[in-house]
């Protein structure tokens, strides 16, 4: 018993650590690309990104090479379909920053959680308690208060929005079920796809902030100032990617999303006390309304464990059929081995 409270609570610890891991460096990976933005004219957002899981690769690398974590196989054909999923989703939530107004932007990032508990449903079959279903609701207009403003929609902009929203929710539930299909930590998953987003993105990353802004990467003039918040920004993707592949595999997609919006709260926030962005009582009562809905969220969640864990119906379902088979040939297996003791 005593075994099980102590293992208990260094889960809970560890979960912690994740969460609060992909917070602080996400919110730190903004701050770092706004300054670049801002004071250096570093508008390359796409190739940015090719940078961060370029260094996130080579850690992997250094890591795998010194035996600080193991490399497992995982089919080379659904890595780099997951990292053109992936890859479709940086691309499109940059186009449709550029298409469309900032108010449409947060509406289809807020979209995203109806969106994965759907695709979670067709294809895992995974249902949501009304509890869960209602705090989402919550967190959703919270959110909604404190950041959409003006809403234009244009074709271009919407068809963007859409491919960004289910590249995005189809990546994050990949994650999670690579992790289980082939019984991979986080750590091993992210260093096997990085090297293959970073590659394509390196790639075309250039053509595509061409696109987006009109300036050409070879013509950046870089500066000591900008070179280390590169650094920086790149730094804490490593964080940030390993601690979303543990926060999603740890718990699901739709749990990220709602953690994404605490760190859209964060970000606010510290708009408000770093950058001298207003910050008017609308934006205070959504940031109100939005963490009043994460911590319903989290009730919610504890609730529905409790409930599965006393309900021997779901412990039963939580078996896969793998599983079920498995067991049965054990049973099967055991019965042969009495029937032959007592001959």
């Amino acid at each position: 018993m005593a075994i099980s409270m102590e293992s208990e609570k260094k889960s809970v610890v560890s979960d912690v650590g994740a969460w609060a891991m992909n917070v602080v460096s996400s919110v730190g990976i903004i701050m770092a690309n706004k300054q670049l933005l801002t004071n250096y004219s570093f508008t390359f957002a796409t190739t940015l990104t090719g940078f961060h899981f370029a260094v996130t690769a080579l850690v992997g690398m250094v890591s795998n090479a010194t035996g600080l974590s193991a490399s497992k196989h995982v089919p080379l054909w659904e890595l780099i379909w997951f990292s053109v999923v992936a890859n479709m989703s940086i691309t499109g939530m940059n186009l449709s920053l550029m298409m469309n107004s900032v108010g449409f932007y947060q509406i289809s990032k807020l979209s995203m959680i109806p969106v994965v508990c759907v695709m979670e449903w067709i294809l895992h079959n995974k249902r949501y308690t009304r509890e869960v279903k209602m705090s989402v609701v919550v967190v959703v207009i919270g959110v909604g208060v404190c950041t959409v403003t003006d809403v234009k929609v244009n074709i271009k902009g919407f068809i963007c929005a859409c491919v960004a929203v289910l590249s995005t929710s189809l990546q994050q539930i990949s994650i999670g079920s690579l992790q289980k299909k082939y019984s991979i930590g986080s750590f091993e998953l992210l260093s096997k796809t990085a090297p293959i987003q970073a590659c394509s993105l390196l790639v075309l990353g250039p053509f595509c902030d061409f696109y987006l802004t009109g300036n050409l990467l070879l013509d950046y003039k870089y500066s000591s100032g900008a070179i280390f918040f590169i650094l920086l920004s790149c730094s804490l993707a490593v964080f940030c990617n390993v601690s979303q592949y543990l926060c999603i595999g740890r718990f699901s997609a739709v749990s990220f999303q709602v953690l994404g919006h605490m760190k859209t709260v964060c970000v606010l926030t510290l708009g408000w006390l770093l950058f001298d962005s207003a910050l008017t009582l609308k934006n205070i009562l959504g940031m109100l309304v939005a963490i009043a809905g994460m911590v319903i969220y989290s009730w919610a969640v504890e609730v529905e464990k409790q409930t599965n864990t006393k309900s021997p119906h779901a412990a039963k379902n939580s078996l896969t059929e793998e599983e079920l088979k498995l067991l049965k040939e054990g049973i099967e297996k055991e019965d042969v081995e009495i029937g032959q003791s007592k001959a």
